[in-house]
């Protein structure tokens, strides 16, 4: 029966047990806390005074006074806590980052009412929380950034929303946990173009590819392709989005292989690979990439960039 008790939403939040969710969350009266703050604790020993002084002077004027301030205070409760309630928070989208950088985790606010949402805040236990203000009926996007200090799969964590409005006295807040993750690369190698030169000039691994001089047909558009190369006419004549390939001028075909890089360490390695497929990428080249475990033909465009990305972000990681 205790366990019960104590296993309920309310305990498990106030204990700061709370579960991941998916979301959206809509803040409920189940999901806001609200105490005094600092500055309404030392408010409330100002009235305490007062009263007391009233009551010793029998002082009219200071009757109404404390009992003003003090029906104010307590007013600004009721503000405070609807400043949050009924507010929908739900996950945007995240951009992968590289090790070292800092992930911005995009969130959405989204107020139902006919009232604005004033000063918002939003923290990671860090020390300088971000506020955003809701206007009525709209949604307004803000992030949360953490810091990525390696490579794989990086969650957001518990974050905190909180509310001071409109006086200062007493705080509102709601502890959340949205299932956010972030891939992070690994962190490019410094020694950039003395390993890209020195895979191309394997001549056995160098063959032909897609060149820039005669039509040799078309296929199926692919995210990153130029957009000099789409065939607009024959997505006029309704045959969908298709590219033109073209012969000649040949460009080198890079294989990116995890055996080239024998004697190094596995985090080294990655962040080598990891270099070689951004030069790669930049230099307009075919590349494949080779790890243990996977394998990527050699193909070109952001797609293929980010999919070998994610596969050095993500190797040896078994829980994803």
């Amino acid at each position: 029966m205790t366990f019960r008790l104590f296993n309920h939403p309310v305990w498990r939040r106030i204990f700061n047990r709370i579960d991941v969710e998916q979301g959206p969350i809509i803040l409920d009266r189940q999901r806001i806390f609200i105490l005094p703050t600092r500055h309404g604790l030392v408010f409330a020993a100002v009235l305490l005074l007062m009263l007391v002084g009233s009551i010793n002077y029998s002082l009219s004027l200071g009757f109404v006074l404390t009992f003003l301030l003090g029906a104010m205070a307590l007013v600004s409760i009721l503000h405070t806590y609807r400043n949050l309630a009924q507010l929908t928070i739900s996950a945007g989208k995240t951009m992968p980052v590289f090790a070292g950088q800092q992930a911005s985790f995009t969130l959405c606010l989204t107020s139902s009412s006919k009232s604005e949402r004033y000063a918002i805040g939003m923290t990671l236990e860090k020390p300088h929380p971000q506020f955003v203000d809701v206007p009525a009926d709209e949604t307004v996007t803000t992030a949360l950034e953490l810091h990525a200090p390696q490579r794989g799969i990086l969650r957001l964590g518990r974050f905190t929303l909180f509310t001071r409005f409109p006086l200062g006295l007493f705080q509102a807040w709601s502890k959340l946990d949205l299932d956010m993750n972030c891939i992070v690369y690994p962190q490019p190698d410094t020694a950039m173009l003395p390993q890209l030169t020195g895979i191309q000039g394997r001549g056995d691994r160098a063959i032909a590819a897609e060149g820039s001089e005669d039509f040799r047909g078309m296929r199926p558009y692919h995210t990153g392709d130029s957009l000099r190369h789409v065939a607009w006419k024959a997505m006029a004549q309704g045959r969908g989005m298709l590219t033109k390939q073209f012969s000649g001028q040949a460009l080198p075909e890079l294989w990116l292989d995890w055996d080239d890089l024998a004697g190094m360490s596995t985090e080294p390695r990655l962040s080598r690979l990891c270099r070689w497929v951004l030069d790669a990428q930049i230099a307009g080249l075919s590349y494949g990439l080779r790890i243990p475990g996977s394998t990527l033909a050699p193909d070109n465009g952001e797609v293929h960039q980010r999919t070998c990305l994610e596969a050095l972000a993500l190797f040896g990681i078994k829980d994803l």
